[in-house]
């Protein structure tokens, strides 16, 4: 399997300062190669359980996404990445499964643009970004989120135990309180979904643990959002 010689870089999502890559092309090394990801996932999701809501608009709306990044990397003269990503990406096996992978992806979209902007002096990179991160945000994320929340409303949740979950994800209590305490960021969010096996929990439990918290999160940002 072919690799691009900043692999470390690229799938930890996050601007190097050490390193010699200039921070342009990192920026948008990353951001394209994240976009990849997300559309060889939604694709192979697709490929599984056939042509399902979110994932074939979001699977749409990622190529116009990568697209918008290679238009840029053109100007600025930086190489688009190897998208290596088929063969690295492994499917769940339920669909549900499937929608909170598309959760814990968005938020993680959403923490890696923060980084990104951080570091981002051009004017047209920093908008691009910008709009690709609302989209995360306001299209995707809701999207996922309905598909998880419908789920569960409509009586598949019996088998949830919260004290089965709040035991399993014991060793983020201290980020769940973060949250819960109202210290809220894009950040925190991906900190926890980044440490969370999937394997470790039952569907259900995740989905419960998922909307438990990003509707905190999601209340949380109306509020702050409305005061300002």
């Amino acid at each position: 399997m072919e690799e691009n010689i900043d692999e470390a870089i690229l799938i930890s999502a996050r601007v190097d300062v050490n390193s010699q890559i200039p921070i342009n092309s990192q920026i948008l090394r990353i951001a394209v190669y994240d976009e990849f990801k997300a559309y060889e996932t939604y694709t192979k999701i697709i490929e599984k359980f056939g042509l399902i809501q979110p994932f074939v608009n979001i699977k749409e709306a990622e190529a116009i996404h990568y697209t918008a990044l290679i238009n840029l990397m053109e100007k600025y003269g930086v190489e688009v990445p190897i998208n290596n990503w088929a063969s690295k990406i492994e499917i769940p096996n339920t669909i549900i499964e499937c929608c909170e992978m598309g959760v814990a992806a968005e938020i993680n979209n959403i923490a890696m643009y923060n980084n990104l902007l951080s570091f981002t002096v051009e004017n047209d990179i920093k908008d691009t970004l910008f709009k690709l991160q609302a989209a995360s945000f306001n299209n995707h994320l809701p999207a996922f989120r309905n598909c998880v929340l419908n789920h569960y409303n409509n009586g598949n949740n019996t088998n949830i135990n919260q004290e089965n979950i709040m035991e399993k994800l014991g060793e983020y209590q201290v980020i769940l309180d973060d949250i819960m305490n109202g210290n809220v960021d894009e950040s925190s969010m991906s900190k926890i979904f980044s440490k969370l096996n999937l394997n470790m929990l039952s569907g259900a439990a995740v989905g419960a643990a998922t909307i438990a918290l990003l509707n905190n999160y999601l209340s949380k940002k109306t509020i702050k959002e409305e005061e300002e």
